[in-house]
């Protein structure tokens, strides 16, 4: 009764509810794309999860909540460039949305990944280092600019490597490499003028991201 209760609630709150987004900014709160990615995620595990312990009832209920899910998202969430968005109703970039390919939500192939992966590749960028939003874009409530986001710049390395972009990958990848820090970790950001790391040092998240995407470049590489 508990899980079922808990995909439901996923559901509503994918389908029905606004918020702050992954980033939890501080101006109104809104239908976040990721938001509702990452209740897509739930609902979609869960499914897999309930299949592997031949729980039919549970996984059908998951199923068809991450279906509508899915759906919803590929109705508002994109623009008409192709390109999903930030929140349903804006032409706004956001980093978190270079997951998508990560968490399975479409083939990486898709025109829509692929759009989406190069335009922040292209557009939300400050000296290829990745920005988690531009900020007269997004009512953070917080004043002036902010710095790249370490994590967002090794997502879109993994990202590029899935949608087949493995040489321009591997660049990023080292260029973010030669920009540890002397004890060779890394700070939750990095302003690329000054050549610093900002903000949580050492920043946990940062580092998985890295391992991630360095592993998505060996195995590419090694495919061939």
């Amino acid at each position: 009764m508990a899980a079922a209760e808990a995909v439901g609630g996923e559901r509503h709150r994918a389908l029905e509810g606004t918020g702050p987004g992954d980033w939890e900014v501080r101006g109104e709160p809104k239908h976040f794309t990721s938001s509702k990615l990452m209740c897509w995620v739930a609902c979609d595990r869960g499914a897999h999860l309930a299949r592997m312990h031949e729980d039919v009832e549970l996984a059908e209920r998951s199923q068809r909540a991450a279906d509508e899910i899915h759906a919803d998202i590929c109705e508002h969430g994109l623009d008409e460039r192709g390109v999903f968005v930030q929140h349903y109703g804006t032409r706004a970039l956001d980093a978190s949305l270079l997951l998508l390919p990560l968490v399975r939500f479409l083939p990486p192939d898709d025109l829509r990944v692929k759009a989406t992966v190069l335009t922040i590749a292209d557009e939300l960028t400050e000296d290829d280092f990745v920005l988690r939003y531009r900020t007269d874009e997004t009512d953070d409530g917080l004043p002036g600019e902010e710095a790249t986001f370490t994590i967002c710049s090794f997502w879109l390395v993994s990202a590029l490597v899935m949608i087949g972009e493995v040489g321009r990958a591997r660049q990023l990848c080292e260029k973010l490499l030669a920009s540890a820090s002397p004890l060779l970790l890394y700070a939750e950001e990095i302003d690329h003028r000054a050549e610093r790391h900002l903000g949580n040092f050492p920043q946990a998240f940062t580092h998985l991201a890295l391992i991630n995407a360095v592993m998505h470049i060996i195995k590419a590489e090694a495919e061939g």
